[in-house]
């Protein structure tokens, strides 16, 4: 390779790594929430999302602009960890109860109705398809748009509209009749 080839490759790479760097700022939170949605380990999710920004930077090199933007990217090999990760995760892992911490600040009761409210939403989201719950995990956990869930999901934006509206119309039905 030529030296004016080198220096391209170079200069594009420190544009892709400040870009990669403004949206761990903006993105990273999210990444994070999507994962934990998904695992339900804080502590893991935050972990996955470091990864998913270790995994960019160590691809930076084969990344393409392809109109798709790069924070899809993102989302893509932060899916693609959670499902290595939940093929991993054969068991759940238990804690001894006297290791438990509980906050002295937290109500009992505030806190018993949000998990009877959390185990109601996993229970009618558990009939929903595999694909509506990724849609409503992307759009509301991750903070994307149709368009870049689309690009994630290989389906259109419209497409992707359509069944976060049924996804949420199926919700509705399933928790209202819930109670």
């Amino acid at each position: 390779m030529t030296a004016p080839a080198d220096k391209g490759k170079t200069e594009a790479r420190k544009c892709n790594e400040a870009k990669l760097a403004s949206l761990y700022e903006e993105y990273y939170d999210k990444i994070a929430r999507y994962a934990y949605v998904r695992i339900g380990d804080k502590t893991e999710a935050e972990d996955l999302a470091g990864e998913v920004f270790v995994k960019a930077l160590d691809s930076l090199e084969s990344y393409q602009e392809r109109g798709v933007p790069m924070q899809a990217w993102l989302f893509r090999i932060a899916h693609n960890l959670v499902v290595d990760h939940l093929r991993k995760a054969t068991k759940r892992k238990t804690v001894p109860i006297d290791t438990v911490q509980v906050e002295a600040d937290v109500d009992p009761m505030t806190a018993a109705e949000k998990n009877i409210e959390l185990e109601r939403v996993g229970r009618a989201m558990g009939q929903l398809t595999r694909e509506q719950r990724e849609v409503l995990r992307l759009r509301f956990f991750g903070g994307l748009t149709s368009k870049e869930a689309g690009s994630i999901l290989n389906k259109s934006d419209g497409s992707i509209r359509e069944m976060q509206r049924a996804a949420i119309e199926k919700l509705r039905r399933l928790l209202v009749t819930d109670y």
